[in-house]
C-alpha cells in the first residue's frame, strides 16, 4: 500500500520559501531517521568551520539513509533542520543548500528551520531530522 500525502498551504497563512504549513498522510507506515549529522563513514565530522561543506555531507548521509528504508526525499513528510548559529543569513544559506541539492523535496513538506547553540559532535554546524511516509 502507496502512502498517499497531500501538503497544504492554507490562504489564511503566510507564504513559504517552498515548504507546505501541512503535511498530511493518508495511509502506510512511517519512519523516523535520526539526525543526519556531518559525518563520514568513519564517523569523522566533514567541514569543520563550513556550513556548506557540512551540508553536502549530509545530503550525502541522508540520501544513503532514505535508500535504505527504499524510499527518496519527496517521501518525506516533516523535516527540522537545526543550524549552530543566531545569523538569519548563516540560517538561509543552509535552508537554500538544502533546498538546491538533492534533498531538495523532502523540504516541500512541514518543515522548521531552528538557529541552536549547540550540536552533537564537537565542530558540528547542521543536523537534519528526517520524517517519512514509506512508499509501497
Amino acid at each position: 500500500m502507496t502512502a498517499k500525502i497531500i501538503r497544504i498551504n492554507p490562504e489564511q497563512l503566510h507564504e513559504t520559501p517552498g515548504y507546505h504549513h501541512i503535511t498530511v498522510v493518508e495511509t502506510g507506515r512511517t519512519a523516523y531517521l535520526a539526525g543526519q549529522c556531518p559525518l563520514d563513514r568513519n564517523g569523522s565530522l566533514v567541514g569543520p568551520g563550513s556550513v556548506e561543506v557540512q551540508v553536502d555531507q549530509i545530503v550525502v548521509n541522508a540520501l544513503a539513509a532514505l535508500a535504505a528504508v527504499n524510499a527518496q526525499p519527496q517521501h518525506v513528510v516533516r523535516s527540522v533542520i537545526y543550524v549552530r548559529s543566531d545569523d538569519r543569513d548563516v540560517l538561509g544559506t543552509a535552508w537554500r543548500q538544502l533546498t538546491a541539492s538533492a534533498l531538495g523535496p523532502a523540504f516541500t513538506s512541514a518543515s522548521t528551520l531552528l538557529g541552536v547553540a549547540q550540536l552533537g559532535f564537537e565542530g558540528q554546524l547542521v543536523e537534519v531530522d528526517l520524517t517519512v511516509a514509506m512508499p509501497g
